[in-house]
């Protein structure tokens, strides 16, 4: 059986895994079964995939040396007996299944821990939601993938054309190797050569990180818009948290939120970060717990270049204000704008090969801190993390049922109480709010102040839209 030994990434996520903080991914997905669906279609649907037979990595991967296991480097090992009466799960909702039903259910599948002794995932069939469809939940330890690699794994088992049957299930549709050409092979450099590369290549990555540390460095002392990590203000999102979560959804027209950017002339991304900075300034006032000083966020960075198929993980980190701490709309747009700026330009003068070291200059304290179990007793590098991913622009289906919304759910860690992340598809935009359940009550509230949030803003900037639409 074929061993796969992880990246020192990949093997954190499973040290820091734990009853409080389970370090796994999931994905929420809803769908309405075809037009000429019989009675009985989702119990065809459970037995066909539980039915499979060849199960590619990952999904055949376990975990045979690590925490639980023994003290030795944790390695993974394919396994040819998964069991799919275990991984492939049935739920039903309680009639009306609404999206209150299914978020209760779906908060609590979330809070269980994966069972290392096993493949690291779960899948849930739910059926009874309203409008006669169903949705499936997907969890998988976040050792395994990414919200890139994820959604590229799962975009594979997933159809453009609503008249194909016996769609793949996710879990028989494995990893892709790297692709290769045919093109003749290169004379390799002389080892003199390879020698001299390197050592340019890492005193410019040195160079970079050095320069990244003192711009940091000199950001904690002065009032410039680059914000350096450690530095967030004191909130409930700090703190101890436990293993129970909360999960709440919001969905938007993607073109709203472009014609938004484009009136604001920023990214879609600073939208993104106004609606979670403004819908948090009116949780937390509404809670009495708002700080004076402006929340920040931590934002994931893909570093795949797009010819990268791999699983596992391999993202940065930025860090950039939210704007809580300012009540006019138009302010805190420009503020974010102002932050994510500067964040760019630094995290740009980072040489390319240097930014996986720079994510540790970030986070790296954090992560040794949790590891040591101070985790809520020691500073966090920011107060939230906030996640765009992009994904498909087309409508897809499973075995001909249309997928009509796709939500992502995320992990916590001890002093980062929330999650919010965002996934484009078909036309819509997707907010997946993670929380910690006895430090966030009422998330449901973030939501609704999102969607508040849009139509604050949709009003301040109607000018300039209406001037760019007859234009």
């Amino acid at each position: 059986m074929t061993t796969v030994a992880l990246s020192p990434v990949d093997t954190t996520w499973l040290l820091l895994e734990s009853r409080d903080t389970p370090m796994h991914v999931g994905g929420l997905w809803e769908f309405t079964p075809p037009a000429d669906a019989p009675p009985d279609f989702l119990k065809g649907e459970l037995e066909r995939m539980r039915s499979a037979r060849a199960i590619p990595p990952p999904w055949n991967l376990k975990v045979v040396q690590g925490p639980l296991v023994g003290p030795r480097v944790p390695l993974m090992r394919e396994t040819h007996d998964v069991d799919l009466e275990y991984h492939v799960r049935h739920s039903a909702l309680p009639q009306p299944g609404g999206q209150r039903e299914l978020g209760i259910l779906v908060s609590r599948l979330h809070s269980h821990q994966l069972d290392l002794h096993r493949p690291l995932w779960e899948v849930h069939l739910i059926e009874n939601l309203e409008g006669n469809r169903f949705a499936i939940y997907l969890k998988m330890h976040h050792s395994l993938i990414d919200g890139v690699s994820g959604m590229r794994l799962i975009l594979r088992a997933l159809s453009t054309d609503p008249d194909a049957r016996d769609t793949p299930a996710f879990w028989t549709v494995g990893t892709v190797d790297r692709p290769t050409t045919d093109a003749a092979p290169t004379r390799s450099p002389s080892a003199i050569r390879q020698v001299l590369r390197a050592g340019r290549d890492a005193a410019e990555m040195a160079t970079g990180l050095g320069v990244a540390a003192l711009d940091l460095g000199r950001a904690a002392f002065d009032s410039r818009p680059l914000q350096a990590p450690y530095r967030a203000p004191s909130s409930p999102l700090q703190g101890h948290i436990g293993g129970q979560r909360r999960f709440a959804t919001q969905q938007y027209d993607l073109d709203l939120i472009k014609s938004l950017a484009k009136a604001a002339d920023c990214t879609l991304n600073d939208i993104v970060l106004y609606l979670c900075g403004s819908a948090l300034r009116r949780y937390l006032g509404e809670h009495g717990r708002l700080p004076d000083r402006p929340l920040t966020a931590g934002i994931p960075v893909n570093l795949r270049d797009e010819s990268d198929q791999s699983m596992g993980t391999a993202v940065g980190v930025m860090v950039a204000e939210l704007g809580t701490n300012i009540a006019d709309p138009r302010e805190r747009l420009e503020a974010i704008k102002r932050s994510t700026g500067a964040a760019k330009r630094h995290l740009a003068e980072v040489p390319p090969a240097g930014r996986s070291a720079y994510t540790l200059l970030i986070t790296g304290p954090y992560i040794a801190g949790l590891l040591a179990g101070l985790g809520g007793h020691a500073p966090v590098p920011f107060n939230v993390g906030i996640s765009n991913v992009p994904g498909p622009s087309q409508s897809l289906f499973f075995n001909g049922s249309r997928l009509d919304a796709m939500f992502p759910l995320s992990l916590l860690f001890h002093g980062n109480a929330l999650n919010i992340t965002c996934l484009s598809y078909a036309g819509t935009l997707n907010f997946g709010f993670t929380g910690a359940r006895d430090a966030l009550p009422h998330l449901q509230h973030l939501a609704v102040w999102m969607g508040e949030a849009v139509d604050e803003i949709s009003d301040v900037l109607a000018p300039r839209r209406a001037r760019i639409k007859s234009a």
